[in-house]
């Protein structure tokens, strides 16, 4: 089958192989991919520019938002059957038995491997799962659709489940690419009276996209202060709520400026610069700050059911969907900001192809 394969830790190590087609152990499924989403990962990874701590085992199968359908059914396997569609969490195993997976909170699992890192992804024609990461694509929702799932719950998980935002809520969100604008989605969807999206020059499609969608206010902030919006809005004591993004450590001393005091940020973006700021602004302030990662089964439910009432919207994020080999398109595409999100399709001839 063919796969597409982050082989050494250099800059650009990445590119379609032939692998073997994996088997279902028992207690697994084995999915035929339809569409794998591209994350901002997997062009970090692309580049090898990710994290020390970030860096997984190789070679590896990179992608881990994908949509198909259940092709092998391994043995002991129960609930599921062969022409299911479904979608894949990301934790590809977890240990189950630590004080964190017995709370339901299996996310944060310190032994938690990942597909596309540590665990073979889904840009594949084939992926291995195990069934408690199986979740149905309702009817009426396409596979590229539901392939935004993944991202989608990252956005839900920092703007509701870990920052709580409410109705009347004014809301800044840093960043304007896939993550900052799901989170402009899900924002306005829980009451947000008002919205502002930051980006900086290579955003400016993304910031049109944002405006499309609703966004009350989109800020260059290459060439404009936000602060200076911020302060004409609501009581013009700041934003409730702050969602960073941007993946830029330098990000979070501008959140700390825009923020009310006693308000929140939602940091889900990753930092790995050093910090070369006091965070006093916090203490001073009384501000939260939420660490924001992963999802869990709730968060991927919540998500899928809002797709299919066409609460969310992820066709108006996706850009384009490029064939596997076309795969260096669809990640510079989303590195130049001309997508949102960009999307792979694989070979794939079952039944049901065009739903």
């Amino acid at each position: 089958m063919k796969a597409l394969v982050k082989f050494a830790h250099e800059d650009g190590a990445l590119e379609v192989r032939d692998v073997l087609v994996p088997e279902p152990v028992p207690g697994t499924v084995r999915v035929r991919v339809h569409t794998v989403g591209v994350c901002g990962s997997d062009i970090h990874m692309w580049h090898d520019s990710q994290s020390k701590s970030s860096k997984g085992v190789l070679p590896v199968t990179l992608g881990h938002e994908s949509a198909g359908i259940v092709e092998a059914v391994g043995e002991g396997v129960e609930g599921w059957a062969v022409g299911d569609r479904v979608v894949c969490e990301t934790a590809a195993s977890i240990c189950g038995v630590c004080a964190l997976c017995r709370s339901g909170r299996y996310n944060l699992c310190p032994w938690r491997e990942g597909y596309g890192l540590k665990r073979d992804g889904a840009m594949a024609e084939y992926v291995i799962a195990e069934p408690r990461v199986l979740h149905r694509i309702p009817e009426g929702v396409s596979f590229e659709e539901a392939a935004m799932t993944e991202p989608f719950s990252v956005a839900y998980n920092a703007v509701i489940e870990r920052a709580g935002v409410k109705p009347g809520d004014l809301v800044v969100i840093q960043g304007a690419g896939a993550i900052g604008i799901l989170a402009l989605q899900i924002a306005q969807l829980a009451g947000a009276a008002t919205t502002v999206v930051l980006g900086t020059d290579i955003d400016e499609h993304r910031l049109a996209k944002a405006r499309e969608l609703g966004a009350d206010h989109t800020v260059n902030v290459s060439r404009e202060d936000p602060a200076a919006l911020i302060a004409t809005l609501h009581d013009g004591l700041g934003a409730d709520l702050v969602v960073d993004a941007t993946g830029v450590s330098i990000a979070l001393q501008t959140s700390m400026e825009l923020v009310r005091p006693a308000g929140a940020i939602a940091k889900v973006g990753w930092g790995p610069q050093p910090l070369g700021f006091t965070l006093d602004p916090l203490v001073k302030k009384a501000v939260t700050l939420y660490g924001c990662y992963s999802h869990t089964w709730h968060t991927w439910e919540s998500v899928l059911r809002l797709f299919s009432e066409k609460k969310l919207r992820p066709d108006l994020v996706l850009g384009g969907v490029y064939p596997i080999e076309q795969w260096e398109e669809a990640f510079g595409a989303m590195q130049r900001g001309d997508n949102v999100k960009s999307a792979l399709r694989m070979p794939f001839g079952l039944e049901g192809d065009a739903r």
